[in-house]
């Protein structure tokens, strides 16, 4: 089952919700500012993303820049600000069964479904 972490109020996120949806595949929808991710949920997402947690941080957040720019943080560290501060999160991250996508722009979608 595909799963895409959603931001309503994210336009880039509203993109990818919509991609997908024109993909006609069964997926599910996870608000991930209501429905809070746990360390391991982020970890498995960053598994599936390779990438590293500073990788899928938003920079462009008021909250890093006034509280987390030019700090050192290792990687438990991050993922414990990630599952404190969903904002911060890239989204749409796009989820399937062994792979993942930062949905920016929507198109990176069709890596996972083709």
């Amino acid at each position: 089952m595909i799963k895409i972490y959603h931001n309503p109020q994210c336009k880039k996120s509203r993109a990818g919700l919509q991609f997908l949806q024109g993909k006609g595949v069964k997926f599910e929808i996870v608000e991930y500012l209501k429905q809070l991710l746990t360390e391991k949920e982020v970890e498995r997402l960053l598994v599936k993303l390779n990438k590293k947690p500073q990788e899928i941080v938003r920079t462009q957040e008021e909250y890093f820049k006034k509280s987390l720019k030019g700090k050192n943080f290792n990687d438990g560290e991050w993922i414990r600000i990630l599952v404190q501060n969903p904002k911060l999160i890239q989204r749409p991250i796009v989820e399937a069964q062994y792979k993942a996508v930062i949905a920016d722009p929507a198109e990176n979608i069709d890596l996972l479904i083709k």
